[in-house]
């Protein structure tokens, strides 16, 4: 059975390059430009890995994994923060807000699919 990753990120390019290295390996995607447009997507589909980005207009990655976290449905599943932030500071606050994983931009999407893969087995 296909698993489905939902990448959530406000660059279109950066939700296209995700989404190839996904699709081309057999998942099915679904997409969202910020935390909010995630947030009522989510509302109909439950999806089995989340790639956020952190900064994003109307609603960033930590809240949204905070939002998420708050949820039942929403404890369990991996979340990815994919993003250019990297220093300590703002990965603690990842952590903290409930993220299971940090890749920094730009990606290798060989390994964006290992810890995909692993995360999805």
């Amino acid at each position: 059975m296909k698993r489905t990753i939902l990448t959530v990120d406000d660059s279109k390019t950066i939700r296209e390059m995700v989404g190839f290295t996904l699709k081309s390996n057999d998942y099915n995607v679904l997409e969202a430009e910020d935390g909010e447009a995630a947030l009522t997507l989510l509302q109909s589909q439950k999806p089995d890995l989340i790639i956020t980005d952190v900064n994003m207009p109307k609603m960033d990655g930590i809240t949204l994994i905070r939002r998420l976290r708050d949820q039942s449905d929403f404890k369990t599943i991996p979340i990815l923060l994919l993003t250019t932030e990297h220093t300590d500071e703002k990965k603690a606050e990842g952590r903290s807000a409930g993220a299971t994983g940090w890749i920094v931009k730009p990606f290798d999407p060989d390994k964006l699919l290992q810890v995909v893969n692993k995360l999805c087995a």
